[in-house]
């Protein structure tokens, strides 16, 4: 009977190999392969943008509009990292829910048909709380982070950093222990990678994971760790390689990588970039459209024009992937913030603000640039690519393919003048550090400092904190100092952060001292003297608060000298130590410390009294943190005092009240500006840390922002004197119909009578276009046709879904000058302008009008390239 069977069975197993064969073939026509010019995706070369969006800094309510808008926008490709101490929360213990379901965002990524670039890390940086790497790991005995040295002493990196000698415990680390970074870090990366495969999520599955990363920028501070530092670069990468993922690996900013990891570039440029070898493709990972912001510093923005510039220099130069680190920002939810100092906010000037709205014009400048490179694609990744001077800062880059195929990028890299080049015997306009596209080698239908696309205002607009339950507030006021027994005493200071192990972001320290009954002494107040690490300090004398010192962004450490009166016999001292975020990278970073080092007390009649060998009570964290007022389930805790009036200006507080939805479907802020320091919650959730802290008004702001030359974080700065960050977004999935309990802990005093909710609405857009600005519709550009008689260009406004324009506040057509809210009338202007705009736009959602519009009769100043500035109110 099994001789006889063998027949049998024979077309079934030929059935069942030819089944696996087509498999096989499926996959490898749906994998990532690449060569010197691009990646190859399903057989085909494939121009990518790729825009970052940060799943924890938004919530899953907001995923599919956030990827849509990116869609909109002409993105290809997701970006993300994988934040690792929003996952493993203690070794081996896993979270995925909520803000931190990272498959859920995947599917919607999937979902929305684009491609997802997935950043592993697990070190990711990121301006994220200890750079996404688990404090807990800091504290498995042993562990030394990203380097694979021989053994040596820790206080070698305690030295690099000049760290205190008293966080830096003398323990040699043995080359045994120096891999469990590595063991966790690897465990990590499968556990991520398993979770992908499971999903079928990679390209090589017939999903669409294109690319993954492992570590990240590490090539900056490589050079710290000496020999250890290439070895572990070259560890990371081949664990990553051996995770059989089937897509490539890359290392952004790490020049010696192992082979078949691709190096790729961070910057605000990256025309200039090449990989590591000539076999590889340049990709940009992170094209930086704005940068973050720090607690009491003034707000920096980074001009669409610029961006554009370097993303249409990068396709030029040879690119073939960028991506814009970061296309939305969103919220550092909760306490995952880092720096130290980064605010709360992660808004970053992108293209998609905090909020989920179109930052206009950035958005719709980048979309018409990204169509236009699109229109590119087949020259510039199968074409022969020429440079050709067209003087002494203008260039042009030609590419030409076998069909006959001609795209050039014409580059004026001049930061001051504006030139007029001949290309191809055709003359061309090329203003200051710009560049204009030409798909066709004739027509212009793109210029990256010729912004066509209209200016969106968006405006706070505030509502009254109405309560569900009317004056109806609670109260719970923290004890000064030791509100329990004690955790420890010592007779010096201990590091904040090796004590509170990031549990939290306060630590209380105090003791007593005797005055003399003699006291006072004649002549000035005595000075408490307090040094400190970082970050911040509220100091209590003899339970009263007498003052706040902080460090910043540039320099977390700093000193304090405060006047103060003291009491003849037993004085009290409590000092409040606060972390503002975890250092979220640099060389030995985990080893960077915080609080307090010094404090002593002068101008006493017998001397300085020193207090910093006292002995030191120690209690970590507050009360209210301990018994979770914060929480759902602790609405009805007894420690709760109900009040009509909330008191006012009162430090360690604990508010809470009822609240009602603020109306419509508007993005929601929470205004604290009448608040001191603290963290608030809503339902439950953690919006995170609040600090309306003012910047310095000479803090680099400039009264109007030129987009030419090179960018930097210092050179477009807005909003000096006043605070860095005045809302706070609330997610509106994180509302209920009603019952909504809003519970805020305030360090120093405020007044939450005056906290408000406010409705990110937009109210009004602008326009301003020259005759001289591209005009072709991308839409429906066809090389064939598009060589013909110009088309005049004309200004396009449209309001929000369900608003219309409902006045004209100003309209030039002639030589107008200014921004947005602020245009100006030149030496010509045609006298029927508000006329003609207002008989095109009002009472209607949008309009267009073109600047060749017969409104405009007679041309007013013949010989001046004319212009078109709108200014309108939607409602």
């Amino acid at each position: 009977m099994a001789a006889a069977a063998g027949p049998r069975l024979l077309p079934l197993l030929l059935l069942l190999l030819l089944q696996l064969l087509a498999v096989h073939a499926a996959a490898a026509a749906s994998g990532v392969t690449y060569d010197h010019r691009s990646l190859v995706i399903s057989g085909r070369r494939r121009l990518l943008i790729s825009a970052s969006i940060h799943y924890p800094r938004s919530v899953p309510a907001m995923w599919p509009r956030l990827v849509a808008e990116a869609k909109e926008g002409g993105a290809d490709c997701i970006e993300t990292y994988v934040f690792w101490n929003g996952h493993e929360t203690a070794p081996g213990k896993y979270y995925f829910e909520e803000r931190f379901d990272l498959v859920q965002f995947a599917r919607v990524v999937k979902d929305a048909g684009l491609y997802l670039m997935l950043r592993i890390g697990p070190f990711v940086a990121a301006e994220w709380n200890f750079g996404g790497v688990p404090a807990w790991l800091h504290y498995i005995p042993g562990t030394v982070f990203r380097t694979n040295n021989e053994p040596f002493k820790v206080r070698l990196a305690c030295e690099f950093w000049s760290i205190w000698w008293y966080i830096c415990p003398v323990r040699v680390i043995t080359q045994a222990a120096l891999v469990i970074m590595q063991s966790h870090m690897k465990s990590f990366t499968t556990k991520i990678v398993d979770m992908m495969k499971e999903e079928r999520f990679f390209a090589s599955q017939g999903g669409h994971i294109i690319l993954a990363q492992i570590e990240n920028e590490y090539g900056y501070y490589q050079q710290a760790y000496g020999a250890g530092g290439k070895a572990y670069a070259m560890w990371a990468g081949s664990m990553a390689l051996a995770q059989n993922t089937g897509v490539p690996w890359i290392m952004c900013q790490q020049y010696d990588v192992p082979d078949h990891v691709i190096n790729t570039c961070n910057s605000f440029y990256c025309d200039q970039f090449k990989p590591n070898l000539p076999t590889q493709p340049k990709i940009w990972t992170e094209n930086w459209p704005g940068w973050f912001q720090t607690f009491g510093e003034s707000n920096p923005h980074r001009p669409p024009e610029d961006v554009a510039f370097s993303v249409a220099r990068f396709f030029g130069k040879g690119g073939s992937v960028q991506n814009y680190y970061v296309y939305h920002g969103g919220t550092n939810f909760d306490r995952t913030a880092g720096g130290p100092f980064i605010t709360t906010s992660y808004d970053y000037d992108a293209p998609i603000d905090e909020y989920g709205l179109k930052r206009l014009p950035k958005w719709a400048h980048l979309k018409e640039l990204h169509k236009s490179i699109k229109l590119c694609e087949h020259s510039l990744l199968s074409g022969n690519s020429t440079l050709l001077s067209l003087g002494p800062q203008q260039e042009a880059d030609v590419y030409t393919d076998h069909s006959g195929g001609c795209v050039a990028f014409l580059a004026n890299i001049d930061s001051e003048k504006d030139k007029v080049v001949t290309f191809r015997n055709r003359q061309y306009d090329l203003p200051a550090w710009s560049v204009s596209i030409l798909p066709d080698c004739k027509n212009v239908v793109f210029n990256t400092a010729k912004v066509r696309s209209q200016t969106l205002m968006v405006d706070m607009v505030p509502e009254t904190l109405q309560a569900s339950i009317p004056h109806q507030w609670s109260i719970f006021t923290e004890r000064i100092g030791i509100w329990d027994k004690n955790d420890f005493v010592r007779n010096e200071f201990v590091d904040h952060i090796n004590t509170t192990k990031d549990s939290t972001d306060y630590l209380w320290h105090t003791t007593s001292f005797d005055v003399d009954k003699s006291y006072p002494a004649s002549g000035n107040h005595p000075i408490l003297n307090i040094g400190s690490k970082g970050h911040a300090v509220h100091a209590f004398l003899n339970n009263m608060l007498i003052g706040s010192a902080y460090g910043n962004g540039s320099e977390s450490s700093f000193s304090v000298h405060m006047p103060i009166n003291l009491k003849a016999g037993k004085n009290e001292i409590a000092l409040l130590s606060m972390t503002v975020g975890l250092k979220s990278a640099g060389p030995y970073y985990e080893w960077v410390g915080a609080g307090l080092t010094s404090v002593n007390i002068s101008g006493m009649k017998n001397g300085t009294i020193d207090l910093s060998s006292n002995n030191w009570a120690y209690k970590i964290g507050l009360e209210g943190e301990h018994y979770g007022l914060f929480k759902p389930d602790q609405g009805n805790n007894q420690r709760w005092r109900p009040q009509s009036e909330p008191p006012k200006h009162q430090p360690l507080t604990w508010y809470k009240v009822n609240v009602d939805v603020p109306q419509g479907d508007d993005p929601v802020g929470l205004n604290m500006q009448s608040m001191g320091k603290g963290l608030v919650w809503l339902n439950g959730n953690a919006i995170g840390r609040y600090w309306p802290r003012t910047s310095p008004t000479d803090d680099r702001c400039t009264p109007s922002c030129d987009y030419r030359g090179k960018f930097s974080p210092d050179k477009c700065r807005a909003g000096c004197g006043k605070p860095t960050q005045r809302w706070y977004h609330v997610p509106r999935s994180w509302f209920h119909p009603s019952g909504n309990t809003l519970v805020v802990f305030e360090e120093q005093g405020g007044d939450p009578t005056k906290i408000t909710f406010s409705r990110r609405v937009a109210t009004s857009v602008c326009s301003f276009v020259s005759e001289n600005y591209p005009s072709i519709d991308l839409e429906s550009w066809d090389k064939s046709i598009s060589d013909g008689n110009p088309v005049a260009a004309k200004v396009e406004l449209s309001c929000p879904k369900g608003k219309n324009i409902s006045s004209v506040k100003f309209a030039s057509f002639g030589d107008p000058s200014g921004t947005c809210r602020s245009y100006q009338q030149g030496s010509c202007h045609h006298p029927d302008s508000l006329s003609v705009v207002e008989k095109a736009c009002l009472n209607i959602n949008s309009c267009t009008v073109s600047l060749s519009d017969e409104g405009f009769g007679e041309d007013p100043c013949p010989g001046v390239t004319k212009t078109l500035a709108i200014e309108a109110d939607c409602s």
